[in-house]
């Protein structure tokens, strides 16, 4: 293997052609060398948009390349398990979209089959990768706002009904808001506190539209450090009235994320850390109270994702976004929807 990382693009338009090849084209160890779409006239303008080497209509001939040493599979989820499975086989490692496959349970065997293959497979939760997420992470763990006691997520978009669309399938896509955009919410909240889910409580509901899936969620979380935890996406609110949301409270402080997620490396972080406290305040007096400043340096997400997968594969260093973890957060999401149709709540 060289110095790069040869890729190949399963799905290349949506989500691949919008951030992950512009990402990847700005890595030093990875290289693109072909991309796959059944339609012949998209794989091709695909291929003559990026100037890669070639285009394919089928993943069997992309696969079948042997000068491509890993594929990113960005293909609608209910192909995504017969694909990466096929991927195994043909000795390529993987980086997949989220969700990893239809369930939990078709993923755990996607997961297995790539283990017995000795291929790697990383999940593509690209929001790790942002730099405020990041300097979130980095406060929790040196105890900057204390023990972590609530927490707050919310993604939402603006995606009315679109006859066909597979994201508005359940059979094509597992489910709505919550699948693909919660599970980001999930993934981050666990990912900051180091603490994983333990129990779920939730509803869904189809309020504005008119398909299948739910196009609002709300989500409650009990982590396993205790510290509570909503989670709230939305297919049906206006992309320019969108604020998402990244917010965790501690004993001690704060740490208030706006726009701090999603597909742009931005926003803002309002920090708080006040160390240990001391008797109640009857006037509730927070007017002096002054938060903390946090430099980050901003980037591209799915830069530093590609970069770090192909850098597991280059010199064997622990992959950041291990394909076992989207596993874990889909238990979360299947739990979640058990608790919305039965109104319980549901361990993980």
């Amino acid at each position: 293997m060289s110095d790069k990382i040869r890729w190949g693009v399963i799905g290349a338009g949506g989500i691949a052609d919008r951030r992950t090849i512009p990402g990847m084209l700005l890595c030093d160890n990875a290289e693109l060398i072909a991309v796959m779409e059944v339609n012949p006239e998209l794989a091709e303008k695909c291929r003559a948009k990026w100037n890669c080497p070639k285009a394919y209509t089928s993943e069997a001939d992309l696969l079948a390349d042997p000068d491509i040493d890993a594929v990113y599979i960005a293909s609608p989820v209910v192909f995504h398990a017969r694909q990466a499975m096929a991927a195994a086989d043909a000795g390529k490692h993987i980086l997949i979209e989220k969700p990893l496959a239809i369930t939990a349970e078709e993923g755990q065997k996607v997961v297995d089959y790539c283990a017995a293959k000795g291929v790697k497979i990383a999940a593509g939760l690209m929001m790790r990768f942002g730099a405020y997420v990041q300097a979130m992470k980095q406060a929790v763990a040196d105890g900057k706002i204390g023990k972590p006691v609530s927490g707050y997520a919310q993604f939402t978009c603006w995606y009315p009904d679109m006859p066909g669309n597979w994201r508005q399938s359940k059979k094509n896509g597992g489910g709505g808001c919550l699948m693909d955009m919660g599970v980001h919410c999930i993934d981050l909240l666990q990912y900051i506190l180091g603490s994983e889910v333990k129990e779920v409580a939730a509803f869904h509901d189809t309020l504005s539209f008119h398909y299948e899936v739910e196009d609002s969620s709300t989500v409650m979380l009990r982590m396993e450090n205790g510290c509570q935890c909503v989670v709230q996406t939305n297919f049906n609110v206006p992309d320019e009235a969108a604020k998402w949301r990244l917010e965790l409270f501690g004993d001690q402080g704060r740490l208030l994320g706006e726009n701090i997620i999603g597909q742009i490396d931005g926003g803002s972080l309002d920090a708080m850390f006040l160390g240990a406290q001391g008797g109640y305040n009857a006037q509730q007096d927070t007017n002096e109270a002054t938060g903390a400043e946090i430099e980050v340096e901003l980037g591209n997400t799915y830069a530093r994702e590609i970069a770090s997968f192909s850098a597991s594969l280059l010199d064997g260093t622990p992959i950041e976004v291990p394909a076992t973890q989207a596993v874990q957060v889909q238990r979360v999401m299947e739990a979640a929807y058990r608790s919305a149709e039965k109104g319980t709540i549901e361990k993980v």
